[in-house]
């Protein structure tokens, strides 16, 4: 049986609305403006996993626009650099870049959701295709995003506003960082996606 115990049982003094004064739910009921989460947006979409896109344009900066499919409300990108070169340049030649229209096969690099609108970056490059690594932000060292491997994308996100911040870290370099005594955490950063 639960039995819910109220602000006057713990001794904290309430006001009308039976929250303690001062309390984070009473400003947000007494605000009334509940956070606006532009970040939940392609929320299924994770770093290192595989996606079909079709190129929407060349662009002059040098890559070019793209939609990812089954997420084509969400911008997204491709730079030169993320494009295979079968002459061998460091970035793609113009030439080189997948013909507008066309659907191809790309590794979700990056979701950008620190400020609106959210953007996903890709690679289309073969290598990224067959394992995507990227630095850890613990230890600096590549890890692998691609399923199988041992990094992870962490989301860091906050209750006071819309907005996310990410990184890559190693499973373990992660785990390591967490309080000893947090064993169920440790395990499931572990264990998180390979259940």
């Amino acid at each position: 049986m639960l039995q819910v115990v109220s602000g006057p049982s713990l001794g904290l003094p309430t006001d009308w609305s039976g929250h303690a004064p001062g309390c984070a739910v009473d400003e947000a009921v007494r605000d009334d403006q509940p956070v606006q989460r532009f970040d939940s947006v392609g929320g299924d979409l994770v770093v290192g996993t595989a996606a079909r896109a079709r190129v929407i344009s060349h662009e002059r900066w040098g890559g070019g626009m793209a939609e990812v499919l089954g997420h084509e409300t969400v911008g997204a990108s491709v730079d030169a650099g993320f494009i295979d070169s079968p002459s061998g340049a460091p970035r793609a030649l113009p030439e080189e870049y997948p013909p507008v229209g066309e659907q191809v096969d790309a590794v979700v690099q990056e979701i950008s959701r620190y400020h609106p609108p959210v953007w996903i970056r890709l690679t289309m490059r073969a290598v990224d295709l067959c394992e995507f690594s990227w630095p850890c932000g613990c230890c600096g060292q590549l890890t692998i995003l691609s399923p199988g491997g041992d990094g992870v994308p962490v989301d860091v996100r906050s209750s006071e506003g819309a907005g996310c911040a990410s990184f890559a870290a190693h499973r373990s370099c992660l785990a390591d960082r967490l309080n000893p005594d947090f064993n169920g955490d440790r395990a499931r950063v572990n264990a998180v996606g390979r259940e």
